[in-house]
């Protein structure tokens, strides 16, 4: 009895000395890494965290994937800023912003994004470059604002076809998702992922393919991630993106976004298209190309170029030709690097037809 009495008190001591160790670390993570942006009041109590650089016009807009925060930009913002003003934002429910009191729906997110930027006395004409869902934002945010808006640039866009309710197969990529995020949130909350996460960015591999090994197949999608796509962005924003993924809020905000699929997928798929407005698509070379069809329902003036070296995460896999892609809708003649063409599979359509997901296992397009 003794024994078992010592067991359950120590274990009780170490969750309670591990959720003071969040706490302590939430804190200080705040202050360490807040200071370069800025938050702005959009009502309703809560206000949006963004970043900005540069001067000059039109403004690039960026807006990040499904569980992404500003930091995802940097590798792309930083350079963009050295010939424009350039603005970077956590949506609300992820990053330093507060959390969400509406459904994490393009068109709920764009009303905020515009109240964010009329908010911090931001004005266009933009140019607006958004990532995987992003791209489903910065759509609606053109359909709701054209006059402020002179180009779109759309990174991979998430296409609504892959996901419930018009692909109910997917379902249980969603459900996955959610399996994950109810498991990681105790770990979070006694401190043990923002332990595991500070080593993972901090030690060498062989420690990471350990932890890695340890946590079972989905699990270790999700810790794959941290040594893929996120160890390919700026190292100087490493400590910042392990402080988001440590936090609970994180992981409550991914909920959210997963959540409101089928409402996403609804709402984008019966969108107009956006007309008068230059929009560039670019896809990357393992997926296949978006087709006329698709492309029409984007836009009336779409331009689609491939990105052959790259798979989901066009902006980390080829910055250069994400880069020269915003600099060439700016009206800035691109950088001397070597980017490749495609001209076979580039599509520019002139006329539009009629109306018709950081760590979620899940197809290309949502992650």
């Amino acid at each position: 009895m003794h024994i078992f009495f010592w067991i359950l008190a120590s274990v009780a001591l170490l969750v309670f000395a591990g959720t003071v160790y969040q706490h302590i670390g939430s804190f200080r993570d705040r202050r360490m890494h807040t200071g370069q942006g800025r938050s702005v009041s959009i009502g309703r109590g809560y206000g949006l965290y963004f970043f900005e650089e540069g001067r000059g016009e039109p403004t690039v807009l960026f807006e990040a994937g499904i569980g992404a925060t500003h930091l995802n930009w940097r590798g792309i913002q930083d350079p963009i800023s050295a010939v424009a003003r350039t603005i970077a934002y956590d949506r609300a429910s992820l990053g330093w912003s507060s959390p969400c009191r509406t459904p994490r729906t393009p068109g709920n997110i764009a009303l905020e994004l515009h109240r964010m930027l009329e908010a911090s006395g931001c004005h266009g004409p933009y140019v607006l470059v958004g990532h995987s869902f992003g791209g489903l934002v910065m759509r609606r945010y053109a359909l709701l604002f054209p006059e402020e808006v002179a180009g779109v640039v759309l990174v991979d866009p998430m296409r609504c076809e892959e996901w419930p309710p018009l692909n109910p197969s997917r379902q249980s990529h969603l459900d996955l998702g959610k399996r994950l995020i109810r498991t990681a949130m105790p770990v979070v909350r006694c401190g043990l992922a923002r332990l595991l996460v500070t080593r993972l960015f901090g030690r060498p591999d062989h420690l990471s393919n350990q932890i890695a090994g340890a946590a079972g197949a989905n699990h270790r999608h999700v810790l794959g991630r941290i040594k893929t796509e996120v160890r390919k962005m700026p190292r100087k924003v490493w400590p910042a993106v392990a402080a988001h993924w440590s936090r609970p809020g994180f992981y409550a905000g991914l909920r959210s976004h997963i959540d409101a699929i089928p409402a996403t997928v609804r709402e984008m798929h019966t969108a107009e298209p956006i007309r008068g407005i230059p929009v560039t698509v670019l896809t990357p070379g393992n997926a296949a190309p978006l087709t006329p069809n698709q492309l029409e329902h984007i836009g009336d003036s779409v331009h689609q170029t491939i990105a052959r070296k790259s798979e989901h995460w066009i902006h980390l896999d080829e910055p250069d030709l994400v880069i020269n892609t915003i600099r060439a809708m700016i009206g800035v003649s691109p950088v001397a690097v070597a980017v490749e063409a495609e001209p076979a599979m580039a599509f520019v359509t002139e006329t539009a037809l009629p109306e018709d997901a950081p760590l979620l296992a899940a197809p290309r397009s949502a992650r």
